[in-house]
């Protein structure tokens, strides 16, 4: 149910809020890791591969997409907070039909241009033909993944984190059975992962839209899901791109890692796509901290409570320190059994090996910009986070580029240049934060 939280102690509040939002996002990487893991042990390093390299470039669609629902989200929480339902309502249907209709166009186009996409990124023509099929299935999915994630960015926005929890409990079983049945039982290899993948999408967009009908009066708009306000969009647009732009940004720098690795060999691409897991589940939780620190301070700052915004910022920063300690020594410890769940090849585990030894020293770092990112986004300045991704990726990308081909140091230079982008982010953010704070 929704929860206003501008009202009681902010910690406490800010950990009921976050451990659903953890639990979803981990739940989500726990059946995209399991398409890894049964194709990898089943399949083959080929499939392995073809997976991991065609995920780079769909997630930079999805995240766009996510972005758009995000800071729909923080309009939605501000208007929440505030106690201007009726605006709130338009703003809700009309995020939904720009949504729908965007991501339709965002299918059509990746559909046509899914081999092309794939040549850009270099990658190997083996396993070209089988990334492009996984690709082009999946994005048929995309509509059910906007109307989740606009649903779910609604529902937290309006301090419910526990339902979307649930209905994406409920997909991820849907999925690992389907990937169970398709690829084991059938062999349908890596078509058999995109359609289980589709069809759990599709079930947590149904159980989302039932439960909002039943359960939540505010969104239950009957024809009014039909209202398009022209003024409103704007708003969205501004709110929505930006973020759109800054979640994609994150990606696209991803994308140019890829590209890199690509070039070293099969054998570090699947490595590559291991790690990446890894690194997913390292970093969701992390984000989720700064996403609560956003719901939090975008309603307190639509009902006027300064100093409860204040509050909100220094209790998720310590909640961030906290987690990226503790992770960066589980893998310390834990790096080689974490790299044989993926895969059975010894080349494949040692590269992954030594990235998780280096990249566990880091975490910390990227758990205080995740926070900051989180309080710029509460306070509706989205411009900041935009421009300090941008510098993040571009310096990892540079960093990259000079440490793999001038330096010669392979997947150990990755973690190095991600240092590098956190440092360049954060250089660019903290005067803009001293400044905020102090007035």
């Amino acid at each position: 149910m929704t929860n206003d939280m501008t009202k009681g102690k902010i910690l406490p509040i800010l950990i009921q809020f976050t451990i659903p939002l953890v639990l979803g996002n981990l739940l989500q990487l726990t059946y995209n890791a399991v398409d890894s893991i049964i194709v990898g042990q089943h399949v083959g390093k080929d499939a392995l591969a073809a997976v991991g390299t065609s995920n780079p470039l769909l997630t930079l669609i999805i995240l766009f997409v996510q972005g758009i629902c995000l800071g729909a989200g923080i309009l939605v929480g501000t208007l929440y907070g505030a106690k201007d339902y009726r605006m709130l309502q338009r703003e809700v249907s009309t995020a939904m039909i720009s949504g729908v209709a965007f991501s339709l166009l965002l299918t059509a186009v990746s559909l046509a241009a899914a081999p092309a996409l794939l040549g850009i990124l270099q990658v190997d023509a083996a396993i070209r033909p089988e990334a492009a099929a996984y690709l082009r299935i999946l994005m048929c999915g995309l509509v059910f993944n906007f109307i989740y994630n606009f649903f779910a960015s609604t529902l937290r926005a309006m301090g419910d984190s526990r339902s979307p929890l649930f209905f994406l409990g409920i997909s991820a079983v849907i999925n690992i059975v389907g990937d169970l049945i398709f690829v084991v039982v059938f062999s349908m290899g890596t078509v058999g992962c995109a359609v289980s993948t589709v069809l759990s999408e599709a079930l947590s967009c149904l159980l989302c839209w039932a439960y909002i009908r039943r359960r939540i009066p505010i969104l239950n708009l009957g024809r009014q899901w039909f209202v398009f306000d022209k003024k409103l969009l704007w708003e969205i647009v501004q709110y929505g791109f930006v973020s759109a732009l800054q979640q994609s940004t994150v990606q696209l720098g991803k994308l140019g890692i890829q590209g890199i690795v690509n070039t070293m060999g099969v054998t570090a691409t699947a490595a590559f796509t291991a790690i990446n897991r890894v690194d997913d589940y390292a970093y969701i939780p992390e984000q989720n901290i700064g996403h609560a620190m956003t719901s939090v301070m975008a309603q307190n700052r639509g009902a006027g409570e300064n100093g409860r915004v204040r509050t909100a910022f220094g209790a998720g920063m310590f909640i961030e320190l906290v987690y990226g300690a503790v992770l960066g020594v589980f893998l310390l410890l834990f790096a080689n059994p974490v790299m044989r769940l993926f895969t059975k090849d010894a080349a494949t585990i040692l590269l992954g090996e030594q990235y998780l030894h280096l990249i566990a020293w880091m975490y910390v770092v990227p758990a205080v910009t995740n926070g900051i990112q989180g309080y710029f986004r509460g306070m509706g300045d989205l411009k900041i986070t935009l421009w300090s991704s941008l510098i993040n990726m571009g310096a990892r990308v540079l960093a990259c580029i000079w440490l793999v081909f001038g330096c010669g140091m392979g997947i150990t230079a990755l973690p190095w240049a991600y240092l590098a982008g956190w440092g360049a982010m954060m250089a660019y953010e903290m005067p803009f934060l001293v400044r905020r704070v102090k007035r």
